[in-house]
């Protein structure tokens, strides 16, 4: 069995390299990472020593993270942005729905400034 997987010895990295070319996968680093940091719902993950591997098959690309993480609670949770809402967004909604300027306020607030999803909420 030539070139193949045998009992005891590696896959020569030659024959890889062009079964993988012949694939269409690609495998490079990125060269200028600073940090990587994965985030879960209690701690962060944050990798300042890593290396970041891309290989790159057709349809889909995967990432490799090597190096130390050093493990952080979350305390500060991310919030969401606050939505700005004008007047002239309230006053569309009011006359487009017929309501009051606080109804249309709140439906704005409720909607995340989404107009015609307000006016929607509002019409039903």
């Amino acid at each position: 069995m030539r070139g193949g997987f045998r009992k005891g010895t590696g896959l020569n990295p030659k024959i890889l390299s062009q079964q993988m070319k012949q694939m269409g996968i690609s495998i490079e680093e990125i060269s200028d990472v600073e940090e990587v940091v994965i985030k879960t719902a209690d701690a962060e993950l944050v990798f300042e020593d890593a290396v970041v591997t891309v290989m790159d098959a057709p349809g889909s690309k995967m990432y490799q993270i090597t190096g130390t993480p050093v493990k952080r609670p979350r305390t500060e949770f991310e919030l969401e942005p606050e939505v700005s809402i004008s007047q002239e967004d309230v006053e569309i909604v009011m006359e487009k729905a017929g309501c009051s300027g606080t109804e249309a306020e709140a439906a704005l607030t409720e909607t995340k400034g989404d107009l015609a999803e307000a006016i929607f909420r509002l019409s039903e």
